[in-house]
């Protein structure tokens, strides 16, 4: 594992140990994050620990076309009980999924320092988000980082029953009509894999990334 100083610098993604953590320390500034996703890294840490950058050797994807979506799902989107909105809450949308208890997760990696990271990375344009509301009140979302060809998904929230999948899926669907290449869901989880997603090898997932640039 690799210890990062005040350089900007990250290693290989080929030195990332069994468990997918590449480095430890380093900060949050607009430049290192934005280096991290370009490169295939990620942070993910829990209050008062050091940070850890990830670069897992299975990363959970979704190509855009093998969306899947359930007939009671599609019913529910077909009522549209829900509307949708993109980057309009961003901080309201950060702010919830970090309040949101997680199964086996005894405290939140969205640091304060991490909640301001990303909000400024939203000012610049990098960050995004997708609301769900109900009643004009915000019942679910998601966010991440916008490469401008691949989206890197990092948390989403829900208040009420499905709201995560509606933003989810309004997600993609905007990404398939901005021709984007791949939506990064970073590690699996049942749930993502219900929406059909699946895990490709990181050097797979690195040649995507490097497509545009």
């Amino acid at each position: 594992m690799y210890f990062l100083s005040k350089e900007l610098f990250f290693p290989p993604v080929s030195e990332t140990n069994f468990e997918g953590v590449l480095a430890i320390g380093g900060d949050l500034s607009t430049e290192r994050m934005l280096l991290a996703y370009k490169s295939g890294i990620f942070p993910w840490f829990e209050n008062d620990n050091s940070i850890l950058w990830w670069s897992p050797n299975s990363r959970m994807v979704l190509f855009l076309d093998e969306l899947a979506v359930s007939k009671s799902m599609r019913n529910i989107l077909n009522r549209n009980i829900f509307r949708i909105t993109f980057n309009q809450n961003f901080r309201d949308v950060i702010s919830n999924c970090r309040k949101i208890k997680r199964q086996g997760q005894y405290g939140t990696w969205i640091t304060n320092d991490m909640m301001e990271a990303y909000c400024k990375l939203n000012e610049l344009g990098i960050a995004k988000s997708v609301e769900v509301w109900q009643n004009n009140e915000l019942v679910g979302g998601l966010y991440g980082i916008d490469l401008g060809h691949v989206f890197c998904g990092e948390s989403m929230f829900s208040k009420v029953s499905n709201a995560s999948k509606v933003a989810f899926i309004a997600l993609v669907n905007q990404l398939k009509i901005d021709d984007y290449k791949l939506l990064d869901c970073q590690v699996y989880n049942e749930h993502l894999e219900s929406l059909g997603c699946r895990e490709i090898e990181r050097l797979e997932f690195i040649e995507i990334l490097k497509l545009d640039y």
